[in-house]
């Protein structure tokens, strides 16, 4: 009997989809996919993404009881990275713990602000020190 990172690879593949577009969706990289096709057992809400990204129903596939998550929900920020730069750690935005549907999507913003964070300050660092 398949496990299931096996029935989610079948899946993945029956459904005609690309594995590139998936992990770009999903956010992981190739190896990171193919890592879990070899899990016998993976997160519910892993599986539930990518059941949304192929427009497959799991739900008959897989006897996993529904793993709790744990619902972030990203306060949001108006302010620019300038005006952050002068508040102490006291001050800054936090993440709380809330009951909102969509925490998955409010992660993937704070991931992109994040690395949108890290491109500005690499671009600061080469200003400020030139390349190497």
């Amino acid at each position: 009997m398949p496990h299931q990172g096996e029935i989610l690879q079948e899946a993945i593949k029956n459904s005609g989809i690309s594995i590139t577009r998936i992990v770009d969706d999903l956010g992981i990289t190739r190896p990171t996919m193919y890592r879990k096709f070899k899990e016998r057992e993976l997160d519910y809400n892993f599986v539930k993404r990518v059941g949304v990204i192929i427009g497959h129903d799991f739900a008959d596939s897989f006897t996993m009881s529904q793993q709790s998550d744990l619902p972030f929900d990203v306060t949001s920020v108006s302010k620019n990275v300038n005006s952050l730069s002068g508040l102490g750690p006291a001050n800054r935005p936090a993440v709380t713990v809330g009951s909102d549907p969509d925490s998955l999507k409010h992660l993937m913003v704070l991931q992109q602000k994040y690395i949108a964070l890290l491109e500005a300050y690499n671009e600061l660092l080469l200003k400020v020190y030139g390349p190497k």
